[in-house]
């Protein structure tokens, strides 16, 4: 574990982590694989939340590193006193190593996520939030419903693999749904979002104007960020382009 000590006026837009407690970590799962990750902690606060990372799609090169994921365990244990959680899928692989397994197309996926949960509730971390992004969103719709977490907050869902039914579970569930809606997704843009998780009326969809799937540059990167802040510790808003 390594703790990263302060420095004055960093600026955050750049790819620099800013200090928080982390530790390279290990997820164990019910049909026997290993996964590798890694939990960025606040260093001198108890995490207002937790947020449970779940990346774009393996066979498309997503990993615990997308860009969106790293940029949030660099920047948020320190700009808004989170725990932030990421690991590799199974069968994904980042510098951190490879997860065991094969992909398992948002099915198999479901013991990887319960892994992670577990490790939340070992670790007594508060507030577990499902952050998925793409492919994340799926595995995050189809079976967070089956743990005890505060809500979900998706990124560009694709809603490929989540049938009307999955989605209509999340209605009246007690859980809070938000998803983020680039104007000029790949996949799923704002019109049939607003179709689609009509199913589910208390969803909350935040459309961003000139957004897109992978949320490229700074710009998107702090939209999104500040929108996962906005849900989970509000009062860490706004959140600054340097730190002290």
């Amino acid at each position: 574990m390594t703790e990263q000590p302060s420095r004055s006026s960093i600026d955050v837009r750049g790819g620099v982590e800013l200090p928080a407690r982390r530790s390279d970590i290990e997820l164990h799962t019910a049909d026997g694989l290993t996964l590798v990750g890694e939990l960025a902690l606040p260093v001198d606060a108890a995490p207002s939340g937790t947020l449970l990372t779940l990346h774009p799609l393996p066979t498309a090169g997503g990993f615990m590193d997308s860009h969106v994921i790293r940029k949030a365990a660099a920047r948020l244990p320190a700009q808004a006193d989170m725990a932030v959680l990421r690991f590799n899928f199974r069968s994904a692989s980042s510098p951190r190593g490879r997860s065991e397994g094969e992909f398992g197309d948002g099915e198999t996926e479901r013991f990887d996520l319960a892994a992670a949960i577990a490790f939340v509730a070992e670790r007594g971390l508060p507030t577990p939030w499902l952050i998925g992004w793409s492919f994340g969103t799926e595995v995050a719709l189809k079976h967070g419903l089956e743990h005890d977490i505060a809500g979900a907050i998706l990124l560009s869902p694709p809603l490929a693999r989540t049938t009307d039914d999955e989605l209509r579970r999340w209605a009246g569930s007690g859980r809070r749904l938000v998803a983020i809606i680039p104007e000029f997704d790949d996949f799923l843009r704002p019109e049939a979002a607003r179709h689609r998780f009509a199913v589910v009326p208390e969803a909350e969809l935040i459309e961003v104007a000139g957004g897109k799937h992978l949320w490229v540059g700074e710009n998107q990167t702090r939209r999104v960020l500040t929108e996962i802040v906005d849900v989970v510790n509000p009062t860490a808003l706004p959140l600054g382009e340097t730190w002290s």
